[in-house]
C-alpha cells in the first residue's frame, strides 16, 4: 500500500541552521502518528516542507504517492494542515471562511460537509460570527475545520491544543479519533506527551533535524530502563540500607529507583530487617515522556 506520507533524505537549511539534516521516515495510511521533538527540533519545518510552505533543500516528499513538488496540486489535495500559529482573516464569518477554504481546492456546495465540521466542533452557533469576535479557543476551532473542509484523507496537527481548554481538547480529540477510525491518516505534533502516547500508534523523535528514534509507542515505553515504587512505611523512616537508591521524599512517602522489578524483593527484604511496615505501596510505570527524556539526553 502507497505510504500516506514518505520522506526520504530531506534536508532543509536555513543560513547556517540545519533544520533538516537528513529526515527519513514513512507514516502509513490510515495512522495515528506522533512526531515529537524540542523547539527547534525540525517538526515544524518538516510539516512546511510538505504542505508547500517551505521548499527541500534536497530528497524527496510525498504525500499519497504524490511528489509535494511536482505533483503539488495532488499532494495538497490529499494533506490538511492545522498550523501552530492562529491565522485568520479578520473581515469574514466563520461560514464564510470555510467557504472561501473549499473554493481553493474547486469545490462547490459543500455547505452540508461545512455544516457537519461546525457541529462536530461546535462551531455551529456561531457560524455567523466575525472571526475577530472569536476567542483564541475557536479561532484554533475554525483552523481545524478550515484543514477538514476538503475532506484530506491525511491530516496533520501542529499543536492543535496549545492554550485551549480543556472542553475544546476532548471535544477535539474525539472528533480526530472518529476521523482516524473513518480511515483518516493522522499525523500529531504536541508537547503533551500524555496525548501522544494515549491516540498514537507509532511515534518519530527528532533533535537537531534528525529523527532519534521511530518505534510503535507501545516498544517505545518498553525500552525505558529502570522502574520506580512509591512507599509510605510506618515508621516514616527510609532503612539507611535504601537511601542509595532514593529520589526523594515528600509529606511521608519516598520514592525509590529501581533498576527491575526482581529489585523490589530486595527492596521488601531491607524493610523487614528493619522493622518497616508497608502502609501503602504504587509501582510507577514508566511513560512517553521518561522516554522522551532519557533519549533527548541521549542523543
Amino acid at each position: 500500500m502507497t505510504p500516506a506520507i514518505q520522506v526520504r533524505q530531506v534536508h532543509k537549511r536555513y543560513g547556517s541552521v540545519h533544520a533538516l539534516a537528513g529526515v527519513d521516515l514513512e507514516v502509513r495510511q490510515g495512522e495515528f502518528f506522533a512526531l515529537l521533538g524540542p523547539n527547534g527540533a525540525g517538526k515544524t519545518t518538516l510539516i512546511n516542507t510538505l504542505a508547500g510552505l517551505a521548499r527541500a533543500d534536497g530528497g524527496s516528499l510525498r504525500v499519497m504517492g504524490h511528489d509535494v513538488v511536482s505533483g503539488y496540486r495532488e499532494a495538497r489535495r490529499n494533506l490538511g494542515v492545522v498550523p501552530q500559529e492562529l491565522v485568520f482573516d479578520p473581515f469574514f464569518s466563520v461560514r464564510e471562511t470555510l467557504r472561501i477554504q473549499s473554493g481553493y481546492f474547486g469545490l462547490r456546495r459543500n455547505d452540508a460537509w461545512i455544516d457537519e465540521v461546525m457541529e462536530r466542533l461546535d462551531l455551529t452557533s456561531r457560524a455567523g460570527f466575525n472571526m475577530r469576535a472569536l476567542s483564541g479557543g475557536m479561532k484554533r476551532r475554525v483552523l481545524v475545520a478550515q484543514a477538514l473542509v476538503h475532506k484530506p484523507p491525511v491530516i496533520v496537527l501542529d499543536e492543535p491544543t496549545a492554550g485551549v481548554d480543556v472542553e475544546l481538547r476532548q471535544a477535539l480529540w474525539n472528533f480526530v479519533k472518529q476521523l482516524n477510525a473513518d480511515g483518516h491518516t493522522i499525523v500529531l505534533t504536541t508537547h503533551y506527551l500524555d496525548e501522544a502516547e494515549m491516540l498514537c500508534q507509532r511515534v518519530a523523535m527528532l533533535k537537531q533535524g534528525r529523527v532519534v528514534a521511530l518505534d510503535t509507542t507501545q516498544n517505545l515505553v518498553r525500552s525505558v530502563s529502570g522502574r520506580q515504587v512509591r512507599l509510605r512505611l510506618a515508621p516514616d523512616a527510609l532503612p539507611p540500607l535504601l537511601e542509595p537508591i532514593r529520589l526523594g521524599s515528600e509529606n511521608g512517602t519516598h520514592l525509590l529507583s529501581l533498576a527491575d522489578y526482581p529489585e523490589l524483593e530486595r527492596v521488601m527484604a531491607a524493610l523487614r530487617e528493619a522493622g518497616s511496615r508497608v502502609l501503602e505501596m504504587e509501582i510507577v510505570q514508566p511513560d512517553l515522556e521518561d522516554v522522551f527524556v532519557q533519549i533527548m539526553r541521549r542523543e
